[in-house]
């Protein structure tokens, strides 16, 4: 399943700044070779491993296949670096979104998991590193009142479950039930609201979306909301379990 759809929130009682993002999820961790020439980037909650010999590998390898830039693993690579000093999107200016949105569009064109939904890399936890969205990023509002912790987002399958969670400082979250409507895109019916992490808010009945996974592997995921929005995750714990209920 895949959702990255913006809900705003159902009642007074909940946050205006909760929404619930929608998506697939692959199996492996994200960049996760434990590499000596690894760099890590980060800035605001989240952060991005940079391998460089992954980098060094793909430049060497495009020497001798003549594809430089076609390589998918040189793209991502790409995409990543220039995520990393952008916190998740909210210190994006419209250039930098116009790049993101190019490379981002060349990674798709990349994509080889073809049926995401029927994918093994699906399940699990992931973080979410960048997004055009500006009710999860909370641009609206004062940046000491925006989320500043990690945002996760888990999705199982084989149950049809899915949840979003904030950390620091709400550390609210929701569950969601998932709809396939093809092996690429899912519709979204949120159904229970955890202020602060433990108060339950059922969702109003229009508390809906839907969202298509445009890229997957065992790394990151793309998805495009119905709303015209971009959400690229990393994948931070392939056992976690939504609960069902």
């Amino acid at each position: 399943m895949a959702f990255f759809a913006s809900i705003s929130s159902p009642t007074p009682t909940v946050p205006s700044h909760f929404s619930f993002h929608a998506a697939a999820s692959t199996g492996a961790v994200f960049l996760s070779a434990n590499w000596s020439g690894e760099k890590e980037l980060s800035k605001g909650g989240a952060s991005v491993s940079l391998p460089k010999w992954r980098m060094n590998v793909s430049i060497f390898t495009s020497l001798f296949t003549g594809k430089g830039k076609n390589n998918r693993e040189e793209i991502k690579y790409e995409l990543l670096e220039a995520i990393a000093p952008l916190d998740r999107g909210a210190d994006a200016s419209s250039e930098d979104r116009d790049r993101i949105e190019k490379i981002t569009s060349q990674l798709e064109a990349k994509n080889q998991v073809k049926e995401p939904l029927k994918s093994d890399f699906l399940n699990g936890k992931w973080e979410l590193i960048y997004t055009t969205s500006s009710s999860i990023l909370g641009l609206k509002r004062p940046k000491i009142l925006r989320p500043n912790g990690n945002i996760f987002q888990a999705i199982n399958a084989d149950t049809l479950r899915g949840q979003n969670r904030e950390t620091w400082p709400f550390f609210n979250q929701v569950t969601a039930d998932l709809t396939p409507l093809n092996t690429k895109k899912i519709a979204v019916k949120f159904d229970t609201f955890k202020i602060l992490g433990f108060i339950p808010v059922k969702a109003p009945d229009r508390a809906r979306g839907e969202l298509e996974i445009t890229y997957l592997d065992d790394e990151i995921r793309i998805s495009r909301g119905d709303k015209g929005n971009l959400f690229i995750l990393k994948m931070v714990d392939p056992s976690y379990r939504v609960p069902l209920s």
